[in-house]
């Protein structure tokens, strides 16, 4: 902040309580003239931008509206490639972050304000999201909800008290953070990690089971989803209706405990039902078509890739350079996944690739040798080599006890004659 704060404030603005109050406070307590709200579609429900400009506009708030979906929706797939989750989930809202932060910064550049503020806790990950990208900028930044130390009860008096507009409901009870790739529940009763949560939390996905078993055919070109049952589609499109599709069978729900970048473990249930029957088909065409050490060796830079997505750090240096790796290995992950919908799950059933690493005769039970040059008996070589050095090491340690053991049994008899 400033020392002399002045002129306008864009402000990532939700309409939600958070967001609400800091409209007045960013002037009482923070001094600048105005405020401007930068509303980012990444795919939330449409009543989320009615209920943000019905609010803006009892606040006497300038309000914009960004649409940046299909931006969003293609560094989600291009995620994919990295088999982007993070302790066991799809990247949703860690990779919304980024778009809509970069987003809000062109509109405050545009419209010439001196500084950008978010209604982000101290608790959070998303102040670290935001401001890795403003920070990058010559504007202020501004974090009224962490640095005033509000709470949401403080909050919701504040808010009575200056007769903001603000709705209450489940809205007010859970935090929901809605996007194409997910939908994130957490607060209230949920931060129990005791409490079993009711299906009344669920909104993309039905109960496990409600839906008979359906198959999807998703194609890859170079670790890029191309089409879904033959269907070739925008990004956008194809997300939407597979989370449709597979949300129905209940398939994408994840109930964890998390852990966030400043150390708090935080219980978090998501839904991503689209995310879930992508990752799912592209590890199992990357399992057909990329070599042993290949796959091995991704897995540590896939994780690593997701860490720092987690963390919004998706230009950074290191992330560049993990997605060197990645699209190397992308060149071969062409083909075909059928992947099953079926209570809760999504599993691949069937995968078809021109790259595939197998040879269908060589591993099968039906067929003598392996290959021409290379019989059954070849592998009795391989086997009395297999385990050599660790058997070796076990009968070497179980020498020198037993000889340890024996100088112990001595010592121990030694009558103190000379």
């Amino acid at each position: 902040m400033t020392s002399d704060p002045s002129g306008t404030v864009a402000l990532a603005f939700s309409g939600g309580l958070d967001t609400t109050v800091c409209v007045p406070l960013i002037k009482e307590e923070y001094g600048y003239d105005d405020v401007i709200g930068v509303t980012v579609d990444v795919g939330q429900p449409e009543k989320e931008f009615d209920e943000a400009e019905e609010t803006a506009e009892e606040l006497g708030l300038d309000h914009y509206v960004v649409d940046a979906k299909q931006e969003f929706a293609e560094l989600c797939l291009q995620s994919v490639k990295a088999n982007g989750t993070y302790q066991g989930y799809p990247l949703g809202t860690a990779l919304a972050r980024p778009v809509i932060a970069n987003a809000i910064l062109e509109v405050a550049e545009e419209q010439g304000c001196s500084a950008l503020a978010h209604g982000c806790t101290g608790k959070g990950n998303d102040q670290l999201r935001f401001e890795a990208v403003w920070r990058a900028s010559d504007l202020d930044v501004l974090a009224p909800v962490r640095e005033l130390g509000l709470t949401r009860e403080w909050e919701s008096e504040y808010a009575a008290e200056k007769g903001l507009p603000v709705e209450g409901g489940d809205g007010g009870r859970w935090s929901i953070d809605t996007n194409l790739w997910s939908r994130s529940v957490e607060g209230s009763e949920l931060e129990d990690p005791a409490h079993v949560p009711g299906e009344e939390i669920y909104d993309w996905t039905q109960a496990p089971g409600s839906a008979d078993p359906e198959t999807v055919e998703i194609e890859f070109e170079q670790g890029e989803v191309v089409a879904v049952d033959g269907d070739d589609q925008d990004a956008v499109s194809l997300i939407e209706d597979l989370n449709e599709r597979a949300g129905k069978h209940g398939v994408g729900r994840t109930d964890t405990m998390e852990d966030r970048m400043l150390g708090l473990k935080v219980r978090e249930n998501y839904e991503h039902p689209a995310a879930t029957v992508l990752l799912t088909a592209h590890e199992a065409l990357e399992s057909l078509v990329l070599t042993q050490e290949e796959r091995s060796f991704k897995t540590q830079i896939d994780q690593r890739w997701a860490e720092k997505g987690y963390e919004g750090l998706i230009d950074a240096p290191l992330t560049k350079a993990l997605e060197g790796f990645i699209e190397q290995t992308q060149t071969k992950v062409t083909g075909t996944v059928t992947v099953k919908l079926d209570g809760g799950q999504a599993r691949a059933v069937g995968r078809d690739s021109e790259y595939a690493v197998y040879s269908e005769s060589a591993a099968s039970f039906n067929e003598e040798a392996v290959t021409d040059d290379i019989t059954q008996d070849d592998a009795t070589g391989v086997a009395k080599y297999h385990g050599f050095q660790s058997r070796l090491a076990n009968r070497v340690a179980q020498n020198v006890a037993a000889k340890q053991a024996e100088a112990a049994t001595d010592g121990g008899t030694d009558d103190g004659e000379n």
